[in-house]
């Protein structure tokens, strides 16, 4: 899981919180949360920092859930810059979204997020988490006012995350990944 906001007073980490207590309740999935928040990922790419660490962690990752927000109809910078950091450790593993904002639920960031790991070779699932006006589904100990409807979303999300990290994990084991 990769919490995808670096600012000050974010929301990303409550979301997160909450997601976790949802995937880790089902079996076989081992999970490692990577808050970008706490690493240090030069913007020019040019390694040094946390980069060689971040990398590892994401090459043993057989499949991503990304936590973003939505920041002036976009997804954050430091999201973008972890992204890029990698490569080849993106390529052939699924990518799953929980986004998080206003009236649009940070979908505009997951929609320009896609065509980003498609241009990685990763296979972003058609399910994704929109929690639209977070800061009001939450109470103030972090808990999910009502979560049946955002349970149910992260149920069939983590379906679908789960079967294409099990037939991509299998794919990339025969070694013949195209590209």
């Amino acid at each position: 899981m990769i919490i995808g906001s670096v600012r000050k007073d974010r929301f990303g980490p409550t979301v997160a919180t909450w997601l976790m207590t949802r995937v880790e309740g089902r079996d076989g999935l081992e999970t490692d949360v990577i808050d970008l928040a706490d690493l240090q990922l030069p913007a020019d790419l040019g390694g040094g920092g946390d980069t060689a660490g971040f990398l590892k962690r994401i090459d043993r990752a057989d499949a991503f859930i990304v936590v973003t927000p939505e920041y002036n109809h976009g997804y954050p910078g430091g999201l973008k810059t972890a992204i890029d950091t990698g490569r080849d450790e993106w390529k052939a593993k699924p990518v799953a979204f929980v986004s998080y904002g206003g009236t649009a639920g940070g979908l505009r960031s997951v929609e320009q997020l896609r065509p980003v790991f498609a241009e990685l070779q990763a296979v972003t699932v058609r399910s994704a988490v929109s929690l639209h006006w977070a800061d009001s589904l939450f109470d103030e100990r972090g808990r999910m006012l009502d979560p049946e409807r955002p349970e149910s979303a992260v149920d069939t999300m983590l379906r679908q995350l789960e079967w294409w990290g099990h037939v991509l994990r299998a794919g990339r084991g025969r070694g013949d990944c195209p590209g």
